[in-house]
């Protein structure tokens, strides 16, 4: 019986037949290519024949530079991980230590990420209003600090949400103090290296921001942070804007009362970085004499206090100043007793320098103050005494950290005579009464000898 598996006729002319059709295949091919090869041979001479035809250029002395040029090496694209978007975290993520400060855009709080636990700052946003939209104020302070990356400015870690869209949290770096607490808690002002070293990160901070067109519009001491490591860092941008064009429109009602520069209450609707100037000068004073310099009740009580302080504005030392909204209702006396400024007499121990930039930053003329740049580069702060390094700088317990302080121990013995023990006998039996109802426990004596 035959095998299954055999080759039958049926298999034989089957494999014969797909011999032949590759055989015709590979000879079509072979006659395709050297069709091809005789084109390409016909095309090359025709091309050989019209460059004899061509007349003879002149030969070329110096070598060709297309011959001479190196290839150039295939450059490769730079590729860079660009931020996609994404879901915003959960406040859950983090867990809140203590509250802080109550603020006027947002409640203030200590937390720490529960993940990798760093200690941040959650600034939740007041949603007041929310029938109106998101708060422009939120908007301006997380644009201007998604911008604003210097080192003595508060850093923008992320921004988080809550259950609903009344819940929005920013996350931002923690600072041991803000400097009007801190000054309320110390005994002693800062000392006049210490003024120059925070004057100093206070006007590079506030330089950055000019330079990038932004004006803050409410620096204040509850606004300047400090760390336990002498960095000053600007906070609270939610008066903070882009500075627009010339002449155009902008509100009054800016800056706290006691930092307000004096063209802002007399109503101006123009101005620009010169508020911050006045600001920084309101600070310096107050660094200084370790409370606010201007406490005016109200709008008018502030501006007789600079009056009084800066002393009265004229046609010489301000000619704008009858121009202002508010001017035209101010009765100024025409003899004033002390028409100058009286900042020499309030500060009697600053230097001649400090004095003068004190004078210029608290000019009612807004064009006499000094630009931030300028008053970095002050004569003040190249005299002694030289400005604090950050290192050598103070530390204080933080009580928005709910640090507290040591309590009064005794001093070091002063020279002199040591107090005597009494001339009369002093029992100390008292100490050791009741010993003998003490229960007794197993212990251990040494024999010496």
């Amino acid at each position: 019986m035959a095998s299954r598996w055999a080759d039958t006729e049926a298999d034989r002319a089957e494999a014969d037949r797909r011999k032949k059709e590759k055989e015709e295949k590979k000879r079509a091919k072979l006659a395709k290519q050297q069709a091809e090869q005789e084109a390409a041979a016909r095309t090359q001479q025709e091309a050989q024949e019209a460059a004899d035809d061509r007349p003879a250029k002149r030969r070329r002395l110096s070598p060709s530079p297309e011959r001479e040029a190196p290839v150039p090496e295939e450059r490769k694209l730079l590729r860079f991980e660009a931020g996609g978007w994404g879901p915003c975290r959960h406040v859950s993520n983090f867990e809140t230590l203590n509250h802080i400060e109550e603020g006027s855009y947002g409640w203030v709080s200590r937390a720490k990420e529960t993940a990798t636990g760093e200690v941040v700052a959650l600034k939740k946003v007041k949603m007041d209003y929310l029938g109106d939209g998101f708060p422009i104020t939120a908007l301006r302070e997380i644009s201007v600090l998604q911008k604003a990356r210097h080192k003595n400015v508060v850093d923008l870690k992320e921004v988080v949400m809550g259950d609903g869209l009344d819940e929005v949290v920013l996350v931002m770096e923690f600072l041991e103090h803000d400097l009007k607490t801190l000054q309320e808690d110390m005994p002693e002002p800062f000392l006049a290296s210490e003024v120059k070293t925070l004057l100093r990160q206070l006007a590079s901070a506030v330089d950055f921001l000019h330079e990038n067109h932004i004006m803050h519009r409410d620096l204040k001491t509850s606004n300047i942070l400090l760390n336990n490591r002498g960095a000053l860092k600007l906070a609270d941008f939610g008066m903070a804007r882009i500075i627009p064009p010339p002449n155009a429109p902008l509100t009054q009602l800016v800056v706290t009362l006691w930092y307000r520069a004096p063209e802002l209450l007399l109503g101006t609707t123009s101005y620009g970085t010169e508020v911050d100037m006045w600001s920084i000068g309101c600070i310096f004073g107050e660094l200084l004499a370790k409370e606010p310099i201007l406490q005016g009740k109200n709008e008018v009580d502030e501006l007789s206090r600079i009056f009084e302080l800066c002393g009265l504005p004229n046609d010489k030392t301000w000619p704008e100043f009858y121009r202002l909204p508010n001017a035209k209702s101010l009765k100024l006396p025409r003899d004033p007793k002390n028409p100058g400024s009286a900042i020499r007499l309030k500060f009697p121990f600053l230097t001649n320098a400090g004095t003068e930039l004190l004078t210029t930053l608290l000019s009612l003329n807004p064009d006499h103050r000094p630009t931030a740049k300028e008053m970095l580069a002050h004569p003040y702060f190249s005299e002694n005494p030289k400005p604090k390094p950050a290192e050598m700088f103070p530390t204080f317990p933080s009580k928005a950290g709910q640090e507290k302080r040591r309590k009064r121990s005794p001093n070091a013995p002063k020279r002199g005579d040591a107090p005597g023990m009494g001339a009369g006998e002093i029992d100390f039996s008292s100490i050791f009464s009741g010993r003998e109802e003490e229960q007794k426990g197993a212990g251990f004596s040494l024999r010496m000898g």
